[in-house]
């Protein structure tokens, strides 16, 4: 960050909105806290948000939008009234007109991704490194009220006295409160509204903050003491930190006035274009960002608009030998994040500048002690056409000007001039003293770092083992679900080995009593069909199958459709074997044409046995001649009845030709 203030040095919190919003009941928050090195993430609600603050106690609280903690402006103010005395709100994409955050944080290389967790992880990086703004609703004044603690209506005592002694204590507290305020050196203002027997309040007006005043608020025997911080009359915003170290400026004029703001070693720091801004206002955009030493155009001789911005900082100037190719100035800029054109003809300039500059600057750098302002020196050297040795000169003379002023004349010191002299030998024991202490702290910072650093460790191990834990109950529950499987899966089995060994038995698969009822070896199977519908034929084919070559045995046949035929001439039977009513006409003539033999229950005896059956093949085989005999016969008719309706609707042809 060359000569630019560092990170800070304490804890940042970074917050955007996870789910929810504001303005509703429940939002919830992406946290991440970071202290320089570590990064923790959480999720929590505002309230447990709230919470965090009051116990951490960060330095910042980092955001891309600061109405995302606060529904309006009143709320915001009541926040920022919440927060404890050290910690600020930073708005980081800047104050009233803020930018994306992604290009804030691709404008100063953090790393920036589009989820809340990220977001609120590139907030805080940013705050930590000084981007952003910081919000205030308050001035650096304070009232500190001193009033009564209990209503004077009531009391053990007379009225009187009980007033008397309650106003007592108001102007006894008022006077201590006084005190302290001038112990402490704080400039203040008073205003007293005196009562029987003493003060009803006294209400100081103190020029600091809260934090600075030697009093606390709350309540106590007969007094108390309330502490609001002046609010101002709108939100104001303060840049986190001002960049004075010297930098090289680009500017584009014309209808769009362009600005960019680089290092001396070339880092990008800042690009601007408004077609509004006038130039005092450009110059203030500048001189926020630091102090410019050259100041470049993209174009030669150099405008005159630029020469202006020239002058009024007393910079070096800077133009190329030959107007600036578009293609080099895109070149140049091909790793910068700029909006438009004339954003990158600035930028290019600036950059151009600084690599012309770049072997000056080094040797201007290396020549110069560490404990001279390089940052002086520099801009002398460059902007006033100085040696470095002249300025160095210059600053040692202005060093030991008054040594040199007091060596002319040895007299006796004042009694003034010794306590002076006794002052500050005591002023440089303390300071001694204080560096001691220093020391001290930075061993038990180191120490704490160490335990921090243990804690984190800690904290991942638990977290891995909850992991663990989590992963062995989801794996037992797992294991529950498979056992519970395998109890419902063990039951269907012998389920299925009970109506097995029942298809043995009717078959003589497994049993030798089958013989009684197959004494001669001319049974065979009858499928069962309770009703002639879809549904009763799926059915049956589910439980026992359907195969090409089966008796089959309609329970009760009537009321088919012909797609139930169908569905029933598709299975291929040997016999249809009807009771229960007559086929239906569709049903019969569907079997019929597709040479499906169907016959009565009546010429076929059938043994039934639970859900299954059995019929004498020599019954099967005689009812299916009786249904080939009928069939045949039934085909002749057809024929015949064909051929008498040929010829009669010959014969009405022919008298219809003749009489016409």
């Amino acid at each position: 960050m060359n000569d630019r203030t560092s990170a800070l040095d304490s804890l940042v919190f970074g917050v955007d909105i996870q789910s929810g919003d504001v303005r509703g009941d429940a939002p919830s928050y992406a946290v991440v806290a970071f202290d320089g090195e570590h990064v923790d993430r959480d999720v929590v609600s505002y309230r447990k948000l709230s919470r965090l603050i009051d116990r951490e106690e960060p330095a910042i609280i980092a955001t891309d939008n600061m109405y995302e903690l606060a529904a309006d402006k009143d709320e915001l103010v009541h926040f920022l009234r919440s927060l404890p005395a050290e910690t600020t709100l930073v708005q980081v994409t800047g104050a009233e007109r803020p930018e994306p955050l992604s290009r804030v944080a691709s404008r100063h290389g953090v790393t920036y991704g589009k989820k809340p967790m990220k977001e609120a992880e590139a907030a805080a990086r940013l705050a930590a490194a000084n981007v952003g703004q910081e919000v205030s609703a308050f001035g650096d004044t304070t009232t500190v009220k001193v009033s009564r603690g209990r209503s004077t209506g009531k009391g053990g005592w007379s009225q009187d006295r009980y007033t008397r002694r309650i106003h007592g204590s108001v102007k006894r507290r008022s006077r201590e409160v006084q005190n302290r305020l001038q112990q402490a050196n704080l400039e203040f203002e008073s205003e007293i509204t005196e009562k029987y027997g003493g003060y009803a309040n006294a209400v100081f007006t103190v020029s600091a903050p809260p934090e600075e005043i030697p009093v606390s608020a709350g309540r106590s025997g007969d007094t108390r003491i309330e502490i609001e911080r002046e609010r101002q009359d709108g939100i104001e915003f303060d840049p986190l930190a001002e960049r004075r170290d010297p930098v090289v400026v680009g500017i584009d004029p014309g209808t769009t006035t362009a600005a960019a703001v680089v290092g001396l070693d070339g880092t990008i720091f800042d690009v601007y274009s408004s077609r509004t801004a006038d130039t005092a206002a450009v110059i203030e955009w500048l001189i926020e960002r630091g102090r410019p030493i050259v100041v470049a155009a993209d174009v030669t001789p150099m405008p005159e608009t630029v020469e202006k911005f020239r002058r009024s900082f007393d910079a070096a100037a800077w133009t190329p030998a030959t107007d600036l190719p578009v293609d080099e100035k895109l070149h140049r800029t091909r790793d910068a994040v700029y909006d438009d054109d004339h954003q990158r003809d600035a930028l290019a300039a600036a950059l151009f500048a600084a690599d012309n500059h770049a072997d000056q600057f080094e040797r201007v750098i290396q020549k110069t002690p560490r404990d001279v302002d390089r940052g002086e020196v520099i801009a002398r050297v460059v902007a006033g056409k100085e040696s470095v040795e002249a300025v160095l000169r210059d600053l040692d003379e202005d060093d030991t000007t008054d040594d040199d002023e007091t060596d002319h004349e040895t007299r006796e010191l004042t009694e003034e001039e010794r306590e002076i002299k006794r002052l500050r030998r005591r002023v440089d024991r303390l300071e001694s003293h204080v560096e001691s202490l220093e020391d001290t702290i930075d061993e038990r910072d180191a120490t704490i770092e160490s335990y921090e650093e243990e804690l984190s460790e800690a904290k991942r191990e638990e977290r891995r083992q909850a992991r663990e834990r989590r992963e062995v109950k989801r794996l037992e529950r797992e294991n529950n679900r498979l056992e519970r499987r395998v109890e419902t899966v063990e039951s269907e089995k012998d389920d299925l080995n009970q109506k097995l060994r029942r298809l043995k038995h009717l078959w003589k698969l497994d049993h030798s009593n089958f013989s009684d009822v197959d004494t001669d070896g001319d049974l065979v199977p009858v499928k069962i069909i309770e009703q002639f519908t879809t549904d009763a034929v799926i059915r049956t084919d589910e439980q026992y199958g359907l195969a090409s070559g089966d008796v089959v045995y309609l329970r009760d046949a009537s009321g088919a459709g012909q797609s139930t035929a169908e569905r029933l001439v598709a299975t291929d039977p040997r016999i249809v074997l009807r009771s229960g009513g007559n086929l239906s006409e569709v049903a019969d003539r569907v079997l019929f044409e597709n040479e499906v033999p169907v016959a009565p229950v009546d010429d076929v005896a059938i043994q039934e046995v639970d859900e299954l059956a059995v019929a004498r093949e020599s019954d099967i085989e005689t009812a299916i001649e009786d249904w080939e005999r009928r069939a045949a016969e039934r085909r002749r008719e057809r024929k015949a009845s064909m051929v008498d309706q040929i010829i009669s609707e010959h014969r009405a042809e022919t008298q219809t030709q003749s009489g016409q």
